[in-house]
């Protein structure tokens, strides 16, 4: 699958992740907008989705967040290529929105095969939701082999905490 990216580190919804969140939303916007307006063809932006880890470890939540390191990722079809987020940057830039943009890039994902659970509610309590699924693996003979996976369904900045739904995702072997 293709990505817009941002890497980061840092707080959830500190400044580094406000800024990146929002310099990464700027550029799928703006390219979906572009494309649209040059007459080839019409998209969905996708959810906010975050890959976390810290150093070597996958086992993020171990570290104060400050060390939390992160790529924020909004899937993109096939279709959008190096010129479209070229295009998209320069017209960002010359809004006067920022250089931040110019952090954002095209990626790939294969994560292959998962263990993925909804969870609904905070995002502190993810850890019950993350021990289910480790215990769901283990039960299976599987072993997690790539980094914890988050796609947001819901906007904290809309819906009570217990309301929240993120998709977890484990990639394992």
């Amino acid at each position: 699958m293709i990505l817009l990216c941002i890497l980061g580190r840092g707080v959830p919804g500190g400044n580094a992740f406000q800024e990146a969140v929002g310099a990464l939303y700027s550029m799928a916007f703006t390219i979906k907008m572009t494309r649209e307006g040059a007459g080839l063809g019409d998209y969905v932006v996708c959810e906010l989705e975050a890959t976390w880890w810290v150093g070597d470890s996958n086992d993020f939540a171990q570290f104060p967040q400050e060390q939390w390191e992160w790529p924020m990722m909004i899937r993109t079809p096939d279709c959008v290529t190096q010129a479209d987020l070229e295009r998209a940057q320069k017209a960002v830039i010359e809004k006067g929105k920022g250089d931040e943009v110019l952090r954002v890039k095209l990626t790939t994902i294969n994560e292959g095969r998962c263990v993925q659970m909804l969870h609904v509610g905070s995002y502190d309590r993810e850890g019950e939701t993350v021990s289910v699924m480790q215990a769901f693996a283990q039960e299976n003979a599987l072993s997690a082999n790539g980094r914890h996976h988050e796609i947001y369904l819901s906007d904290p900045r809309r819906v009570p905490p217990e309301r929240l739904k993120t998709i977890l995702r484990i990639p394992v072997s």
